[in-house]
């Protein structure tokens, strides 16, 4: 089962959060670890990662250097940058506002 569609702008934010936590990863280890936090039936597939990755990577929100993975393979390993600290920092805060204005929506009674 993949990870339900998620609101626009999520993945990326769930992607920089992970680094700025565990610290670099190479993109398979990075959505294992998001599936791992979501739950076990959730699967983030290669089609939704490395779009995303390449995204960030493009507004230099992480770092992109080779490195080796935990099978000795040639991987791609991704780290948070300072511009990506800051826009993970707004991004959270965006969320916060965002999701406490839908909760009061959905409290209020008719």
């Amino acid at each position: 089962m993949d990870i339900p569609d998620l609101p626009h702008g999520t993945l990326d934010l769930l992607i920089l959060k992970t680094l700025e936590t565990i610290g670099p990863l190479h993109g398979y280890a990075l959505a294992r670890r998001i599936e791992q936090l979501a739950g076990a039936t959730s699967r983030i597939s290669q089609g939704s990662i490395y779009p995303a990755l390449i995204r960030l990577e493009q507004r230099r929100l992480v770092a992109a250097t080779w490195g080796l993975s935990e099978t000795s393979r040639r991987v791609k390993v991704y780290a948070l940058t300072k511009a990506g600290s800051k826009q993970l920092a707004a991004d959270v805060k965006s969320w916060e506002a965002s999701t406490a204005l839908v909760a009061r929506l959905l409290e209020t009674k008719s």
